[in-house]
């Protein structure tokens, strides 16, 4: 048995999941609603307050399939209620964030001789506490996850200086120059 899938996803009060006969699953809490497909074959119904999803044998696509279906649901009902977000810091001179709209918009001045501009989707947010801090919210965590990576590729850090875009606590590995080498 699938030590992920077996466990049960806890539903706090205030949502509300609903699964029709496709095998749709909706979930909708105070910070909005997400939807996910769910295949045929695994079985997921509502008992009580806990959400359980089972699969029909013990073949290797029906394993594969539980674990993951049973982590995706639990961060829906996690994202619909306390959300997901990403922290990224910025290393440089003269590189700053600045969110713009309500926090729908991010300019970001990084280098280039022209700012950058983001747009996030409706269900994202930016903020910027400091000039070099950029926090992605949301309530999907795949999206967060993928607008972060997006935010970093426009300028990874490089490992010589550590200038660039890094996410909050990871480590750069440092090179010695060519100064160093003697």
């Amino acid at each position: 048995m699938s030590r992920i899938g077996r466990l049960p996803i806890p539903v706090p009060a205030g949502v509300k999941v609903e699964i029709n006969d496709q095998n749709m699953v909706t979930v909708t809490g105070p910070k909005g609603t997400l939807q996910q497909q769910v295949n045929p074959d695994i079985k997921v119904e509502l008992n009580g307050n806990e959400l359980i999803v089972t699969r029909p044998t013990d073949n290797k696509e029906h394993r594969a399939m539980h674990g993951l279906y049973r982590a995706l649901l639990n961060n829906m009902v996690v994202g619909v209620t306390a959300g997901f977000s990403k922290t990224l810091e910025m290393v440089g001179t003269g590189y700053r964030a600045a969110a713009e709209e309500n926090g729908k918009k991010l300019n970001i001045a990084i280098g280039f001789s022209h700012p950058v501009i983001l747009v996030a989707p409706e269900t994202i947010t930016f903020e910027t506490p400091v000039q070099t801090k950029i926090v992605v919210k949301g309530i999907d965590k795949q999206q967060v996850g993928n607008l972060a990576a997006d935010i970093r590729a426009i300028r990874k850090p490089e490992p010589y200086l550590g200038k660039g875009i890094k996410y909050e606590g990871e480590v750069i590995r440092r090179k010695e120059g060519k100064a160093g080498k003697k």
